[in-house]
């Protein structure tokens, strides 16, 4: 089985974050978000991997380079220009044989693809998508099927009156290969907009299957949070995802008067000063210094942040490569190296 992930762009909602950051290797708790959603096909069978990107791919080639024990095939499908959702399967078409997955690279979801699978096969749809209820569906695209879970109506971001249903498009489809002989080479096609409402008008057999898994789109700084917050405290059990109070590796250098209130995750090689207070949901990044009686609470710390003597942070993300002054007092924002903090 193989799966083409929608790497996507610079991330314009998770600004200032992914000025140097592409969004799909914004951290999550000690790991790049892509490398979950990889580890979740691999854990369903996707013996290839297509990622369909056009932004920055170097990062994300490097990193998979060093990383990439538990992969098995990965490709890279670099489009010379933005081509949309569908346009940038169709710029992979050469990879893709037979049945696939597509996710969109901004999606974190536990969804059991396997179950997922046997549906399609088993309806014998051409189109099966993934949908997910949300409390507010205006903002979304909405998706109305029969009793069967055949679609029979697509409303993007539906005024109040129009909303007939709280389910929505997930991002994660699986697609027939023919469906590609509707998609126009070189040009910039959206699935949501041009594709599925024309395969629909032509009577093409789609499906909807609900999904009652964790879901999540990434794509802002809310969402960002409540993510790495969600991992934190279990709420989102995930694989390889170790949940604990407390998780410091043996190689930081912690002083014995240093105080931790979990949750809380620490990276390797950090240094923890005396007296610090760090109040979780936290996660502290690789090589992050800590300096005497800072308080953290409830912030997310890239790697390499250095955080001054007698700072207090609350609510915040820090990126990579950033440094507090002392005795700074900053609550709910967002910090990069950029930024030097007053």
């Amino acid at each position: 089985m193989k799966a083409v992930v929608l790497v996507g762009g610079e991330g314009t909602r998770l600004r200032p974050l992914t000025y140097h950051t592409v969004k799909a290797m914004v951290p999550i708790l000690d790991r790049p978000f892509l490398e979950y959603l990889l580890r979740h096909l691999v854990d369903h069978n996707v013996d290839e991997i297509i990622l369909a990107m056009g932004y920055k791919p170097d990062s994300i080639k490097r990193y998979f380079t060093r990383t990439h024990s538990f992969l098995p095939k990965l490709v890279y499908s670099i489009e010379p220009e933005p081509l949309g959702t569908a346009g940038a399967v169709k710029y992979a078409e050469q990879h893709l044989d037979d049945t696939f997955f597509v996710l969109n690279g901004d999606v974190f979801t536990t969804v059991n693809l396997t179950a997922m699978l046997r549906f399609h096969k088993e309806s014998g749809a051409k189109i099966t998508i993934a949908v997910t209820p949300v409390e507010d569906p205006t903002r979304f695209g909405v998706i109305e099927t029969d009793c069967q879970l055949r679609i029979k109506r697509f409303i993007e971001k539906p005024r109040r009156d129009q909303v007939t249903t709280n389910n929505i498009n997930a991002g994660i489809y699986i697609l027939e290969r023919e469906v590609l002989e509707h998609i126009p080479s070189g040009k910039r096609v959206m699935f949501e907009h041009d594709v599925f409402p024309k395969l629909l008008s032509a009577g093409e057999p789609l499906y909807a299957y609900p999904i009652d898994a964790y879901w999540i789109d990434i794509g802002t700084l809310e969402n960002y949070r409540q993510l790495n917050c969600d991992l934190l405290t279990g709420k989102c059990p995930y694989p390889g995802s170790e949940t604990a109070t407390l998780r410091v590796p043996n190689d930081c250098l912690v002083h014995p008067q240093a105080r931790f209130h979990g949750p809380v995750l620490v990276g390797e090689k950090c240094k923890i000063g005396y007296g610090v207070q760090i109040i979780g949901p936290t996660v502290i990044g690789a090589g992050c210094q800590i300096e005497d009686c800072a308080i953290i609470e409830k912030s997310i710390l890239w790697q390499r942040v250095t955080v001054g003597k007698n700072a207090v942070l609350k609510d915040c993300i820090v990126a990579s490569n950033s440094y507090i002054v002392d005795s700074s007092g900053l609550e709910g924002v967002v910090v990069t190296p950029e930024h030097r903090t007053p």
